[in-house]
């Protein structure tokens, strides 16, 4: 499909008349006042691009390019979410979730993928592959309930840790020897430095979600830079950190890390810190608005420092101590292997990598793919001996508990 290209010189009435689409992004990124059709009718006719990031001391660059993305993911959203599949009867069946900023372009290249591979064995492949945002509603829907492995999918895709190692959920499953890994020993040398790869060849990582600082230096004040975890503990940090409390996912890695180095006195001093659970795209949005309350630090998934790069008051610290990793695990169920081995190899192969990697900033595991870390990245994994010593679904809860308690004392 061909894509549409924006440029600078346009007016915003040009673009919004060519790609109504991207009025959102304008909206979401400060320009509240296009929600009224006159005010758009009226400064959009002479107001450029450019001109426009100015106003908002973005990054021309970054602002173009999250117009052009919008551009282009409705080019192509109508016929790939179309073509997701749920068959009645089908040999196989895979299932999970995607993270939203790849959901399309993997699925577009999945879908192409399973009607050559119907083609040639003749096996029916449904699929069901939902966006990271519909998160433990879908789960708790599609998975939590099941009691008979052989009512799992064939392949299960998600991130996190919670619905993978609870007792009460999958991680049931997996002392029963259902899932293999197929991903075999190679590693990304820029994992090189952590035992990420599952010893007991159960579970596959494919990509992970890094958690890292947005700073905002308008609201500094006095407080250091944080440079490592411990430092967000320190008590000059007290409601001054936001956090992804929404993305559960996340979130909960985020717990589970620093649990295992200071313990409850850790989360407890994490939640004392917490000012606001923000998305990062709402904290990235509202960074220069003078009547927000707005955090000094934010605690976000890498992918969100794209846009971060359009506010200059903003910067991105990868802690000294590790981003820490939510993974994206792949389960593989050893029952259906002869039939689901390609699709899985699919699945963990070097072009979806590439499309994690570089246009999701979801670092792959996958040996080939250039992860564009050409910087010092060292990484916070709780490990596997550690998963394997502790009931993770419990200390999720535990840990969850702690830090709820904790925002209701401050």
């Amino acid at each position: 499909m061909t894509t549409e290209t924006l440029h600078k010189d346009m007016t915003i009435k040009d673009v919004l008349e060519r790609w109504p689409e991207t009025l959102d992004v304008f909206i979401a990124n400060g320009f509240e006042s296009f929600r009224d059709e006159k005010q758009r009718t009226r400064v959009g006719a002479f107001l450029k691009l450019e001109r426009a990031a100015q106003t908002k001391k973005y990054d021309l660059g970054n602002f173009l390019g999250l117009l052009q993305e919008k551009i282009n993911e409705q080019l192509n959203q109508v016929d790939v979410t179309m073509k997701t599949t749920e068959k009645a009867g089908s040999n196989v069946s895979v299932s999970g979730l995607l993270p939203c900023p790849v959901r399309l372009p993997l699925l577009e290249g999945f879908d192409a993928f399973i009607e050559e591979y119907t083609r040639e064995t003749g096996i029916d492949v449904s699929y069901k592959l939902e966006a990271a945002s519909v998160g433990a509603d879908w789960i708790e829907e599609n998975i939590k309930g099941i009691e008979d492995p052989a009512e799992l999918p064939d392949i299960f895709l998600s991130a996190g840790f919670e619905t993978f190692f609870d007792q009460k959920t999958i991680g049931r499953f997996k002392d029963q020897g259902v899932f293999s890994d197929i991903t075999g020993d190679a590693v990304n040398e820029d994992f090189s430095s952590i035992q990420i790869k599952d010893p007991k060849k159960d579970y596959s990582i494919i990509a992970t979600v890094p958690a890292v600082f947005m700073v905002n230096h308008e609201e500094r004040g006095d407080l250091p830079i944080p440079r490592r975890w411990a430092d967000l503990l320190e008590p000059e940090f007290a409601r001054n950190v936001a956090l992804p409390v929404g993305d559960f996912d996340l979130f909960n890695a985020i717990l589970l890390a620093l649990h295992k180095e200071h313990g409850d006195d850790g989360i407890r001093k994490l939640g004392r810190s917490m000012l606001k659970s923000m998305h990062p795209s709402q904290m990235v949005k509202n960074a220069k608005r003078v009547a927000e309350e707005k955090p000094y630090v934010t605690i976000m998934p890498y992918f969100f420092t794209k846009m971060a790069g359009m506010v200059k008051s903003l910067e991105i610290i990868w802690p000294e101590d590790g981003a820490i990793i939510s993974p994206i695990f792949m389960l593989t169920k050893q029952a259906s292997m002869e039939k689901v081995k390609p699709i899985a190899e699919f699945l963990a192969s070097q072009p979806v990598g590439e499309i994690l990697a570089q246009r999701g900033l979801f670092p792959s595991l996958h040996p080939k793919v250039d992860n564009r870390l050409n910087f010092e990245h060292p990484w916070k994994w709780v490990g596997w001996d550690y998963i394997y010593q502790q009931d993770i679904g419990e200390l999720i809860r535990h840990t969850n508990r702690i830090f709820e308690d904790s925002m209701n004392n401050v």
